[in-house]
């Protein structure tokens, strides 16, 4: 392709060379270089491709995308262009490169400190199930028709993201559901093309720090970049930060929630109690529409907000309300308030909460649906933050009627010296605890020792599947420990 097409909708100057050359391939690693390629020096956090790019011309680039001087090169028939960011340039040069294959989707882009991973996933059910033939990319993985990538980032790097549409479109798709992370709208990950639908779920401090964001005002700007980025945007018009996120939009504005005024409300809840399950009932009103009712197999007013958030885009969808309903009932999220059945007595559910903010939410929904007991089993990762331990520790042990503390992600840390920090922090509550270090071991007492009425959460994991001890990966899914548990194994 000439690269001249590559970059029609960049603004650069061509410092050297000639923007009729051919460009065989596009890269921004510099170990994937070939003949003819166009490469792309990005700063990251520990290198910094302009570093690079006397090595990357030696192994045959041709063409150079910077945004601030290098090394003089020997070879003076390699075209250089600067641009002002090159990461935003990577994006627009990707969708170029793929043919532009946004624009053959129909794109719906969901960011929000929590109910990303959730909506997505009702939306794709609710819109396969009229019909549809939809593709999904987020925190969990990446699903191509019948293919199931696993997820590095919650939103891929701009040329990833552009090669994942590119298969969908080749595999037939009619629309991308993604979640959008404040990180990619930072770095431009997302761009290179307009969303059909922009989302925003709810916004709380979080991803504030090293290599994050550096305050709270600049996450929530970040987080707003999106409604820029799209035709129609839509967001919970109950959070307390939704005209902060809307300000400056430039697209047509609806909002969901549970209070007057918004485009489409929540009346009427009604929790759900059942043998092993847990969930929610309510009635869904509609400006200018007939209503109707709904009921979702998962807890709690988060619960609501999540099934808000895919009704409020699949309505653009001209989606039959049997379809919605049917498919919000049959609808299972890996790892996020995930019930897995283990007796009819009581209640066992599998939740990514890793932080405290994450499991207070979660402890509190909980303790509505009163409980026997509400017991909660939990670890913390190694080589990260203390804080996040006793923090975790003194949540549990305010909301929990027993804590069994065990083993996460221990990384390079001894388990026991993570143990200790979390009982510091329970420590600081009159709440009981047992401490088990093996994470199967501890599911087992928790199963065994299941009293009539009780809610168990297995908190931290999620959809995860192994387990990080010494730099090594382990596989270990929680599904699978359940499975051997309750067969003797």
């Amino acid at each position: 392709m000439l690269l001249s097409k590559l970059l029609e909708e960049l603004h650069y100057e061509c410092v050297q060379g000639s923007v009729e050359t051919a460009v065989s391939a596009v890269v921004y690693d510099s170990r994937k270089v070939q003949e003819g390629c166009l490469f792309i020096c990005i700063k990251g956090a520990n290198f910094d491709g302009h570093e690079f790019a006397k090595d990357v011309v030696a192994k045959g680039a041709k063409v150079l995308v910077v945004s601030e001087p290098v090394a003089e090169l020997e070879d003076k028939d390699v075209t250089i262009i600067k641009v002002e960011d090159t990461r935003y340039a990577m994006a627009f040069i990707s969708a170029a490169w793929f043919g532009h294959p946004a624009k053959k989707l129909k794109t719906i882009g969901i960011t929000g400190t929590k109910g990303k991973t959730t909506s997505t996933y009702l939306v794709k059910s609710i819109l396969e199930n009229a019909g549809y033939k939809v593709g999904l990319i987020g925190t969990i993985e990446v699903i191509i028709g019948e293919e199931h990538i696993h997820a590095q980032n919650t939103t891929p790097e701009s040329y990833l993201l552009q090669e994942y549409f590119a298969k969908m479109v080749e595999a037939g798709l009619d629309a991308v559901v993604m979640e959008v992370s404040s990180q990619a709208l930072m770095l431009h990950r997302s761009q290179g093309f307009v969303f059909d639908y922009g989302i925003f779920t709810n916004l709380e401090p979080d991803h504030i720090g090293p290599n994050e964001h550096k305050n709270f005002e600049d996450y929530l700007h970040c987080k707003s970049l999106l409604f820029k980025q799209c035709v129609v945007g839509i967001g919970n018009g109950d959070d307390s930060h939704f005209a902060e996120v809307m300000e400056g939009h430039t697209c047509s504005l609806e909002s969901f929630g549970m209070t007057e005024g918004c485009t489409l409300r929540a009346t009427n809840l009604q929790l759900v109690k059942k043998p092993g399950e847990l969930g929610v009932k309510f009635q869904v009103s509609i400006e200018g529409e007939e209503g109707f009712e709904v009921e979702v197999p998962t807890p709690g007013r988060f619960s609501v907000y999540n099934a808000l958030t895919a009704i409020a885009i699949c309505r653009h969808f001209n989606v039959q309300t049997e379809n919605i309903k049917k498919a919000l009932l049959g609808a299972r999220v890996k790892g996020r308030i995930e019930m897995v059945k283990v007796s009819d007595e009581f209640t066992l559910l599998i939740d990514y909460a890793h932080n405290a903010m994450a499991l207070e939410s979660l402890l509190t929904t909980l303790k509505e649906y009163e409980p026997g007991r509400l017991v909660c089993l939990f670890g913390c990762g190694g080589n990260r933050a203390k804080s996040r331990r006793f923090e975790m520790g003194e949540v549990s042990g305010k909301l929990a009627d027993l804590t069994i503390i065990t083993s996460d992600n221990p990384r390079f840390e001894e388990p026991m010296d993570i143990i200790a920090d979390i009982r510091t922090g329970i420590s600081k509550t009159d709440g009981d605890y047992v401490e088990i270090c093996d994470r199967k071991e501890a599911i087992k007492y928790a199963i065994e020792n299941g009293q009539p009425g009780d809610i168990v959460v297995l908190a931290g994991k999620g959809h995860e599947d192994y387990q990080e001890i010494q730099g090594v990966k382990y596989p270990m899914d929680e599904r699978d420990l359940i499975r051997d548990i309750l067969a003797g194994v």
